[in-house]
């Protein structure tokens, strides 16, 4: 007979309330719930029984998510607000709320917990709003053993417990952020026999060599957390610090062996906020990968001002055929006022250095920026086009909460998305940041001209036909005919 476990952990599926008619097309990627799985090997290691429900790729509604919730009857169950990025932990919470009220009204004894970034960033509103008897403010390493126990005793108090927010009659206690977990090496591979990991697919762009070769694919950390404090991210929400913590060599080197060698993973994003930082870091790990011959295809983040070319030879020799590099804006003054920490001068020498290597660009530019204008955005654009970039994540700023933006947008009362749906970039109620001198509608309106444009434009599709052939150049074509389902009111 099969052991009840003690956690259950839950990925909700929201590609179609995310991504709108883009979900219907293959686009998008379905990523591993990698925090699902770091969180379900530590606590297997400690002698816990642990399962993974991924509702994205089971095809389950939320309505079926919380009813298998309930047939698997674990002691606890823990939805989680995760997403392929940062940002996506926000725009996650419509669906992460729908099954905890579901499974609240199916099994209303069932003990349910929230964690992720977003709810890491707000505690005290998720438990306020959601139906939930506890939320995991931090990463969950320090606050689940203790919960999982004190359940297993019986107790009705929870006082004491790192990083716990929970329920006392209709009085919310308070948590607060625990310490973070100090040396990374000391926690065992992510649980990925727990994942199907023949359903996961990588994103389109990241397999432009061959858009039909995109499975398997995995994600994982080399580090976590950043040092930078960029007003418009909201990554160390999460953790409660801007420091960054690297895993051994040894470990990383293990981890790929794994997912190589038993899953055939080819395609690996490098979650990292910041992979290109230590040079000599980044030379001994991407030396090592290129010793086992694998045939890998990575993409990694870098900054502008922190990559060097010694570590771009050195991670294609690995196999990090994508750089993703946060350019954001090409307004000087609107990238001072974000605290980037780069000069817009090294942009487009940058751009050439990883172009010398034979790597593609993942460009992020984010139009809506506090300082934006249309002159700035009209700025950005001419960068874009200038770079050229074979892939570009055309956004609108957003003030995620964990943000400074949000912390400021709050305490100026801007307007906010109505819904947490809103956050996303592509839903239709997606609702972005006003700045100093045009409305949310008037950036959204120029984001999607943006891309609109940036998408079809001639020459870059010649650049995509002369270096990935036609079938990716159609695939872009396709792509590009997707149009957006915006709300009127807000454009």
């Amino acid at each position: 007979m099969a052991r009840t476990p003690d956690v259950l952990f839950i990925k909700p599926g929201s590609q179609k309330q995310l991504y709108g008619n883009l979900s219907d097309y293959d686009l998008t990627a379905i990523e591993p719930p990698l925090w699902a799985g770091i969180l379900g090997g530590y606590l297997r290691g400690q002698g816990y029984g642990v399962e993974i429900l991924d509702a994205e790729t089971d095809g389950l509604g939320w309505n079926e998510v919380a009813q298998a919730a309930v047939d698997r009857g674990a002691l606890l169950t823990v939805v989680m607000a995760s997403g392929h990025n940062p940002s996506a932990s926000t725009m996650n919470m419509t669906g992460v709320g729908a099954i905890a009220k579901r499974i609240k009204e199916l099994a209303p004894q069932a003990a349910l917990a929230l964690t992720g970034l977003h709810i890491s960033a707000l505690p005290e509103r998720s438990l306020r709003e959601e139906a939930a008897d506890f939320v995991i403010q931090g990463e969950g390493l320090r606050t689940l053993p203790p919960l999982i126990d004190a359940l297993k005793a019986g107790v009705d108090s929870f006082k004491g417990i790192p990083g716990l927010w929970w329920r006392k009659d209709s009085q919310i206690m308070p948590g607060s952020m625990p310490e973070m977990w100090a040396d990374l090496d000391t926690l065992p591979m992510p649980a990925w026999d727990l994942l199907p990991m023949e359903r996961y697919r990588a994103h389109n762009w990241h397999c432009f060599d061959d858009v039909t070769r995109r499975q398997p694919y995995a994600t994982l950390y080399t580090s976590l957390g950043c040092p930078y404090q960029c007003s418009f991210c909201c990554i160390n929400a999460l953790f409660g610090e801007h420091r960054l913590r690297s895993r051994g060599v040894d470990a990383v080197m293990a981890e790929i062996d794994f997912l190589v060698n038993t899953y055939g993973v080819r395609n690996i994003k490098i979650m990292d906020e910041l992979f290109a930082v230590n040079e000599k870091r980044v030379l001994e790990l991407c030396g090592k990968i290129a010793s086992r011959g694998y045939d890998l295809n990575f993409w990694a983040y870098a900054r502008v001002n922190t990559v060097s070319e010694r570590m771009l030879e050195s991670m294609k020799k690995a196999g990090v055929n994508w750089i993703a590099y946060g350019f954001e804006s090409g307004s000087k003054r609107v990238i001072e006022d974000v605290t980037k920490g780069y000069k817009l001068d090294n942009v487009l020498r940058v751009a050439k250095m990883t172009y010398d290597q034979g790597q593609h660009i993942c460009a992020n530019f984010i139009f809506g920026l506090p300082e934006d204008d249309y002159d700035s955005m009209q700025e950005t654009f001419a960068l874009m086009q200038e770079i050229n970039a074979e892939w570009s994540n055309i956004y609108s700023a957003m003030a995620y909460p964990g943000s400074k933006l949000y912390d400021d947008a709050v305490a100026q009362n801007l307007p906010l998305p109505a819904t947490w749906n809103g956050f996303s970039q592509y839903s239709p109620d997606c609702l972005p940041l006003p700045t100093k001198h045009l409305s949310g509608g008037q950036v959204l309106s120029f984001r999607d001209y943006a891309f609109d444009a940036y998408y079809k434009n001639p020459r870059y599709l010649s650049m995509i036909r002369a270096k990935f052939g036609l079938d990716t150049m159609l695939h872009i074509v396709k792509m590009a005919e997707k149009g957006l389902d915006r709300d009127n009111a807000v454009i």
